[in-house]
């Protein structure tokens, strides 16, 4: 038996059982077409229908054929803006939630800091340990010189 099982039969579950999960996944799927993402939200609201009340009873709610149903939310279908707003509509009606849009306040500027002026160090007096010639004398080599390059 494998420990794991199908994503959709876990999210079919728990559209059965958890009333709030069923709303916030509507939510998600309208906030998905809104933002652009009609492939997500196409799939969302599939998943959403099959799990709450079916493509017959959206039918008769709709007026729209069961198979157009399927047809316009699947991953070829392109569905007409009176169908979706009507599918939307009725998924609403049967969740017993109404969903609004809602205005965002403008992002905050976001204001750069000020950056203090460069300074160079103030002048140190540096004093570097006198050289015995030991590492001028390691760099020769029986009579030939390297050259740094």
């Amino acid at each position: 038996m494998p420990l794991t099982r199908d994503y959709k039969e876990g999210v079919l579950e728990r559209l059965a059982t958890r009333p709030g999960f069923a709303a916030a996944l509507l939510r998600e799927g309208v906030d998905a077409l809104l933002n652009g993402e009609l492939e997500i939200g196409k799939g969302v609201l599939r998943d959403y229908i099959k799990a709450t009340m079916g493509f017959e009873a959206l039918s008769k709610e709709t007026g729209i054929p069961s198979k157009s149903l399927m047809r316009m939310l699947g991953r070829a279908g392109n569905p007409q803006a009176s169908n979706l707003f009507a599918v939307i509509g009725a998924l609403q009606r049967h969740a017993g939630i109404e969903l609004h849009l809602a205005e965002l306040p403008p992002p905050a500027k976001v204001r750069a800091k000020k950056r203090k002026p460069f300074r160079p160090p103030r002048g140190q007096n540096i004093r570097y340990p006198e050289s015995s010639g030991a590492a001028h004398g390691a760099l020769r080599e029986a009579g030939r010189a390297f050259k740094r390059g």
